[in-house]
């Protein structure tokens, strides 16, 4: 769907806003707002191919800069062949991310353990039985692990 679709005008502008800044932490300066959002249950299905093949990281670092930089279409198959291929998967991946349903069925499973947990976007963030979703600042992560029973084994100095 159409962002413009979705948020008024002045909620959009602050929206890109926060995004803008949000990426700018972390020494992204060529964020590019995106006009629509897009259905990634194909790169999702995809992504589920890359943990099989040992290339998740590859493939998601490579994902995310096709969406968010580079302004791909994660719904064109043509772009997800280059995805892959540059994530270092199988060439024919894209094809199996499609047509085997065992990659849909792990998706389907996926958003199900998040959905009885509360969890209903991505990115989602999942610690024992808490959920957290969206983009969240280090902190907020930190304090969500910590909250979940994780503990902190050094403390990092962020001055």
């Amino acid at each position: 769907m159409r962002l413009d679709e979705l948020f008024p005008p002045e909620r959009l502008r602050g929206m890109a806003e926060s995004m803008r800044k949000f990426a700018a932490q972390f020494g992204i300066e060529d964020f590019r707002q995106p006009e629509r959002v897009p259905n990634t249950r194909r790169a999702l299905a995809l992504a589920e191919v890359a943990r099989d093949e040992a290339r998740l990281e590859p493939y998601r670092y490579r994902a995310m800069d096709a969406h968010w930089r580079d302004g791909m279409n994660l719904e064109s198959d043509d772009d997800l062949r280059t995805i892959a291929r540059e994530a270092g998967l199988s060439e024919d991946a894209v094809e199996r991310s499609v047509s085997d349903p065992q990659y849909f069925d792990r998706i389907d499973e996926i958003r199900e353990e998040a959905g009885r947990i509360g969890v209903e976007g991505i990115p989602a963030f999942i610690i024992g039985n808490l959920g957290l979703a969206g983009c969240q600042p280090f902190e907020v992560l930190a304090e969500f692990a910590t909250k979940a029973g994780a503990k902190r084994k050094f403390v990092a100095d962020r001055t």
